[in-house]
């Protein structure tokens, strides 16, 4: 049985309890007697149905949660691992050292507000909201559990998605106006949809030219599933040129005089601007390879295969309808219907 009793320099009641012979004491934060009766019989009510007692969860800070977040970030090896701890600091910003109750839905919309104000785009705002409700998902899976319930986390629409791609003349251009160490780099994306980091970590352990097959084990790819292409003749000339090109030593199939291409981003924005493309992304180059790949009638579900898209709402994101393609769809249909 529990009891409710004065606390020596407390001006609230308290209450006591055992669960497993464990004492466990709390504050009411009232001096009524019948608020005290009711937490006390809460309490009593948990402990009977086996569950932990409220105040196990009330001390839970949510910077324990998102501590426990890029632990499991680390445990398994994720590749966005740095992204969760850009969101996880601009979470503590805000929510640190608040207990895990008080973060509510109407908490959670401040922090959007304030986010907003601070002119984070849509995308980024979800990002971090994503992360929030990962750290409370992963708390519920504790044993014991940190937290009873996830709050309910709302989300942004986002209108800012980029849809970018290029015309075939633009990727002519812009090979051009490419320094040389980046040209094979960028002609491998155009045809293949692989993501940079992709492309940049290649190696030559990976290339089959006997079978004329690139593969991606698991593990290498953004969605951790290994995929295998098959090299056309404009592939298999790149491949061979850089096998031309290597270099003792490294084993990168994509270097720049030995060593691993790290990041090209000032050479990247300087051949745009001189090719007369401006604002332009290396990524793309994915859009447009996916792009092309239904353009030239692959079947969706194998250009997924191909570009490594693992949900069918994210390829259909890359998969634009330009104005050619609409332009192509008005004089197909003329077409048809003149031949009526």
């Amino acid at each position: 049985m529990g009891t409710i009793y004065e606390r020596k320099n407390s001006k609230f009641l308290w209450i006591k309890y055992y669960k497993n012979g464990k004492p466990y004491a709390e504050s009411t934060h009232s001096d009524k007697l019948e608020v005290a009766r009711r937490l006390l019989k809460l309490r009593e009510g948990e402990i009977s149905q086996g569950r932990l007692p409220g105040i196990c969860f009330d001390k839970v800070k949510i910077n324990e949660l998102l501590d426990d977040l890029i632990t499991d970030y680390k445990l398994n090896q994720r590749k966005s691992q740095k992204r969760a701890e850009q969101c996880k600091a601009h979470l503590e910003y805000f929510f640190g050292g608040m207990r895990c109750p008080d973060i509510t839905t109407a908490k959670v919309k401040e922090y959007i507000t304030q986010r907003l104000e601070q002119e984070a785009k849509n995308g980024t705002i979800n990002r971090e909201l994503s992360a929030l409700k990962r750290a409370f998902s992963l708390a519920t899976e504790c044993t014991p559990p940190k937290v009873v319930q996830i709050p309910h986390v709302p989300m942004l629409e986002e209108r800012n998605t980029r849809k970018g791609f290029f015309e075939h003349q633009d990727y002519l251009t812009l090979i051009e106006a490419l320094p040389a160490y980046l040209r094979p780099i960028v002609a491998f994306a155009y045809r293949t949809a692989w993501r940079k980091n992709e492309i940049l970590n290649l190696s030559w352990n990976q290339i089959d030219f006997k079978e004329n097959t690139v593969r991606l084990e698991a593990g290498e790819s953004k969605n951790e599933e290994g995929r295998t292409i098959y090299l056309d003749s404009e592939l298999e000339k790149i491949l061979l040129n850089q096998k031309r090109l290597r270099r003792l030593g490294c084993p990168y199939v994509f270097h720049r005089n030995g060593e691993k291409v790290q990041g090209f981003r000032k050479a990247w924005i300087t051949a745009c601007e001189k090719a007369g493309i401006p604002g332009k992304l290396f990524h793309d180059l994915r859009r447009t390879a996916v792009r092309n790949l239904v353009r030239s009638g692959v079947p969706e579900r194998v250009a997924m295969q191909i570009s490594g898209h693992k949900t069918r709402n994210v390829f259909d994101r890359y998969n634009i309808v330009s104005p050619e393609d609409l332009k192509i769809a008005a004089a197909k249909q003329e077409a048809y219907l003149n031949g009526m």
